[in-house]
Order: C-alpha cells, then structure tokens, then sequence
C-alpha cells in the first residue's frame, strides 16, 4: 500500500498522517508540497509580519514529526498533474509517482484580481508563509509609511493589524457594504470598524480598486472604484481565497465550486480523497456541501480521510462556519449562520457598543444555528456545542444570554454527553 498526499497543510495533511499512522505503521507515506516549509500555522503568519513571533514557533509540530511517523516529505516540489485511471501523479520535474491511496489537501488559492499595475514592486497576496518573507523583504528595502489592504474580511484585517503594529498607516478597501460582511452583521461590524478607526486604520466601503498607478516599477497610489486615489507604498490584495482545484481540472475527479466528496471525503474516482480548504464537503447548518475554509474542518476532514484511507470506515458528519479572531486586541467569534437569510428565524441579542461587548444567538426551531460574540467571549465554547450536537433548546432559551449561563442550564442526558469522570456530578 502506497499512500500520496499532495499538499502540506497543518490541518488536512497533519490530521491524515495521523490517522494512517494509528492503523497502519508500516506501508509508506509520501507528502509532495511546493512550499519548502514543515507543516506551519497558517493563522500565524500574520502575527509573524507582525513580528510578535518567531519562524520557530511557526511549526504546527515538532521538527522530526515526519521522520517519527516514517513520512517521506517531499517539500518544494509541485505537482502539476493527476491521472486517475493510471493511479500517479507528475511532479514539475516530469518524474511520476504512483499511489495506492491519494489524498488532494491543495487547499485554496488566493483571489487576486486582474487589475492594471498589480504587477508593480510592492503588490502581494496574503495567504501563506512566502507572501510574508517577501512583504518583509520588500520593507526591509523601503520606507514604508502607508498601505491599503484590498478586503475587509478576516485575512484582511489580520494583516491590517500586522501593519498597524508596524506604525504603518493603513486604508481598507471593501467592496460590501460593510467589513466581515461574510461573517457579522450590521451591529458587529460597525462595532469593529469604529474600533479600528480609533486606532488609526481608514476604512472604505462600497469600493474597490481599479487600478494601481507606480513609478519605477514601485506602486505609489490606487485609483478606486469611484476615481478617489488614495497613496500607498504598500498594496496587499486579502480579498479570500478559492479551492484550488487545478491539478484534477479535465480529469474524471469531479469539481464543483470545490472538489466533490461523499460522506467518507472520497471524491467520485475510488481511493483519491480530498480534505481541507479544496473540498466541497458538508454543512452542518446550512444543510449542503461546499467549501468551508476554516482550520477545525480541515482538520477532522484530513482524519477522517486518512481513516478511510487506512480502511477504517469514518463517516464526516458535517462542519459549519467558524471563525475565532483578536482583531488588534478587540476578541470576536462568529459561528454558523449570523445573518439569516429569510423570515423564520428568533434573533437573541445583547448589544453594548459603548462597553464594546456584543453577543447574538441565531435560532430556527428551537436549534441554535449561529452566533456572534464580541467582547464578551467566555460561553462561545458551549453556544458552538449547541450548534454542532443540534440540541433543542426550548426548554432553556431564555438563558442562553445570561451572563452566568453554563451547564446547569442544560438538559441532564446533553450534561453527561458533556461532562463525564470520577467524582463528577452532572
């Protein structure tokens, strides 16, 4: 049995080998990932333009984690092809090798628009490890004192707050209505964007850029969407990222927004699965598949595959939105469904702006579907286990936002499920 795991993610790929390893020692492993890197912390980077840490503690498991599960870690090398029917893939060198089980954790690619001057000497991306070397590399040469940030999503605003803690002065650039669009409402957002605008950071909504002006090759401004112009030394395009289906693009694998799973993440060709941020896998609340490019899911999706792949039979029982982000010292989660989409939904709210404390449970027939915090964030962790365990919470709703609801509040037999040991009294 020889086991081929194209890409290296701390999430998808980590949890896979993992899950071989606890059922099969021996047979091989092979990791093939054009990043150079050992699995890393993708949410850290951020915090390394920052410089608040070390490439050393950029590792999301110790050094000879490869080496201790007997990995073969083929780091800097691509793939740019996969042939089902042959069972190999073709790395960028042409050499081919073939596969027993295959698992795509290609994870996502970044969405960088195509705007005139996006080629010019101070424009980046901001999804990974390099992006990082070199928007530092980039600094280190030029006097930087202001940036725009294209996206005021979650990736934007960490590398926002990087910059900010740089001293560089930074403009946002949204095209919503309003940032995290995707995962706040109107409340939540507003409450982070004038908190940021205390601290210095310009934001604009509404808006996009539509062309990059430089001189010697060095961006120097951005012209929006509505003819402003606002100067920059510095541009990075945080807008999202998108699954980054290439390499399966003309096979028999079949692709939809993301690649197409089954509930065991084996996609429509027999012993090829997909994990992480390329795969379209299931939504615990909204009731489909697609992509969730979201750490957690990654990584129960990589073991849950690698169980399979193993031939220990795992079901994928679904994951939803989550997200638990400091933005510049200000604590927020969201999680699930926040916005509703339509009429049938009961809101529950507690909103302070002056005390920047926030906090919204989302329901639909009795089942909490989504929540926001901000501010106050100590009970996110029993409010996402409502969601993920579909408990019903008629019975107790009308506690959800006490300040001092915990397990007591909840159903004896959901305790039990929750809290079990010696001594312990549910």
């Amino acid at each position: 049995m020889k086991y081929l795991i194209i890409g290296n993610s701390a999430a998808a790929a980590v949890g896979a080998i993992e899950a071989i390893r606890s059922q099969d020692r021996t047979n091989p492993i092979t990791v093939i990932s054009d990043e150079p890197y050992l699995a890393y912390s993708r949410p850290l980077i951020s915090y390394l333009l920052a410089g608040q840490v070390s490439q050393e503690n950029m590792f999301y498991r110790e050094k000879d984690f490869y080496e201790n599960n007997r990995v073969e870690a083929r780091l800097g090398e691509k793939a740019i092809s996969v042939d089902p029917e042959s069972k190999s893939i073709t790395l960028e060198t042409g050499e081919k090798l073939f596969f027993d089980k295959l698992l795509l954790a290609t994870g996502g690619t970044p969405i960088f628009p195509e705007v005139e001057g996006r080629d010019l000497e101070g424009v980046f991306t901001f999804t990974r490890w390099d992006d990082v070397q070199k928007i530092m590399e980039f600094m280190a040469r030029n006097r930087i004192e202001k940036a725009v940030v294209v996206g005021g999503g979650l990736i934007g605003l960490k590398a926002t707050e990087a910059l900010v803690e740089r001293g560089i002065k930074v403009t946002v650039v949204e095209l919503a209505d309003r940032i995290l669009s995707i995962t706040f409402d109107h409340k939540a957002a507003a409450m982070v964007e004038g908190y940021l605008k205390e601290r210095g950071v310009n934001i604009i909504t509404d808006n996009t850029v539509s062309l990059i002006k430089g001189d010697n090759s060095k961006v120097e401004k951005v012209i929006l969407k509505d003819q402003r112009e606002v100067p920059c030394q510095l541009l990075i395009f945080a807008i999202g990222v998108q699954p980054n289906v290439d390499l399966v693009r003309g096979t028999s694998i079949r692709v939809n927004r993301g690649i197409v799973v089954n509930k065991y993440l084996e996609t429509s060709v027999p012993d090829i699965y997909a994990a992480g941020d390329v795969a379209e896998a299931f939504d615990l609340v909204m009731g489909i598949d697609r992509p969730i490019p979201i750490w957690p899911s990654a990584y129960i999706q990589g073991t849950v595959a690698g169980y399979n792949m193993a031939g220990l039979p795992r079901e994928y029982g679904g994951w939803f939105a989550m997200n638990s982000v400091d933005i510049c010292g200000l604590p927020t989660i969201s999680v699930g469904l926040t916005v509703p989409p339509e009429d049938g939904y009961e809101i529950l709210e507690d909103h302070h702006p002056q005390k920047l404390t926030y906090r919204k449970i989302v329901l639909k027939d009795e089942l909490v579907v989504g929540a926001i915090f901000i501010g106050k964030i100590d009970r996110a962790g029993i409010i996402t286990g409502l969601i993920k365990d579909r408990v019903k919470v008629s019975g107790f709703k009308q506690h959800l936002l006490r300040e001092d609801f915990g397990l007591v509040w909840l159903p004896k037999e959901y305790r039990k499920h929750m809290v079990s040991g010696v001594g312990v009294e549910v």
